[in-house]
């Protein structure tokens, strides 16, 4: 993955969760000196098999820079050594630990939201979910080209089948790393009264990706539940695109949308 100039930040720290069974690395990132600033949590793509804090530090320091929130980033357990849910549990303790002690992060647990691209928008909705189950309610939830659906058998997985930077043989194997070959692993499932009670939610498609259906999709579902979303499919875009370093102003786009988004959801009172 291009790794493009992004924004300087006031501090990037790298710092561990620890918990009894395991340590979870996350990295920091404050826009400014000010404290108790709201809460972007960011999961990586990578299909759940390989991505990294690296690979995602641009689009996180974007997100920082253009919010003026802060960001961490988790660096979750990857498949196929560690099958589902290891990912959204490693997420979702993240989670629990910055709401019990706010105070350690520097930043506001009543403005928290969460953003992932790719598979890191399954585990950021998943722990969405999670996270009204336990009484506590994000202000938003981010998703770029978020992979959603294990069955891989939307329109939009024949039409790109074998395109560019995703194809659907290769999401099938990331699936497959993910939940085991033999899918033993069902995901969590997502009822309408839970999916109803979602914050405010942007997510954004790329128009030539495997991907594209299942997430308009997902965002349909949200809107007729009466959730507020915003969805946008960026026309001829590949699959992964705010992360490859070219130019194009659909990145810009994409960015502004969520930005300006995710800012008033966080300043909301």
């Amino acid at each position: 993955m291009a790794l493009p100039d992004a924004p300087e930040m006031s501090l990037v720290e790298s710092r561990l969760v620890r918990l009894p069974d395991r340590e979870i690395t996350i990295r920091h990132y404050r826009p400014t000196d000010l404290g108790k600033l709201p809460l972007i949590l960011f999961t990586h793509g990578g299909g759940w098999v390989w991505g990294s804090l690296d690979t995602h530090d641009p689009l996180c320091r974007e997100l920082a820079s253009r919010t003026g929130a802060a960001v961490i980033s988790v660096a979750y357990r990857l498949a196929p050594e560690f099958h589902y849910p290891a990912a959204p549990d490693d997420v979702w303790a993240v989670l629990r630990d910055v709401l019990a002690r706010p105070d350690a992060y520097d930043v506001d647990p009543q403005r928290i939201a969460l953003a992932g691209d790719s598979a890191g928008g399954q585990i950021a909705t998943e722990t969405v979910a999670r996270a009204l189950a336990d009484g506590h309610r994000p202000r938003h939830l981010a998703l770029f080209y978020p992979a959603l659906d294990p069955a891989c058998d939307t329109d939009s997985h024949s039409e790109f089948a074998e395109g560019a930077m995703l194809t659907h043989d290769g999401m099938r194997w990331f699936w497959d790393c993910y939940l085991g070959a033999d899918r033993a692993n069902a995901l969590r499932e997502l009822d309408d009264a839970t999916a109803a009670s979602f914050p405010p939610v942007t997510l954004q498609t790329a128009g030539c990706d495997v991907l594209r259906d299942e997430g308009q999709g997902f965002a349909d579902r949200l809107r007729s539940l009466g959730v507020d979303i915003e969805s946008r499919d960026h026309a001829g875009m590949l699959h992964g695109f705010l992360s490859l370093g070219v130019e194009t102003p659909a990145i810009e786009a994409t960015l502004a949308l969520a930005a300006e988004r995710l800012r008033a959801s966080l300043s909301a009172i």
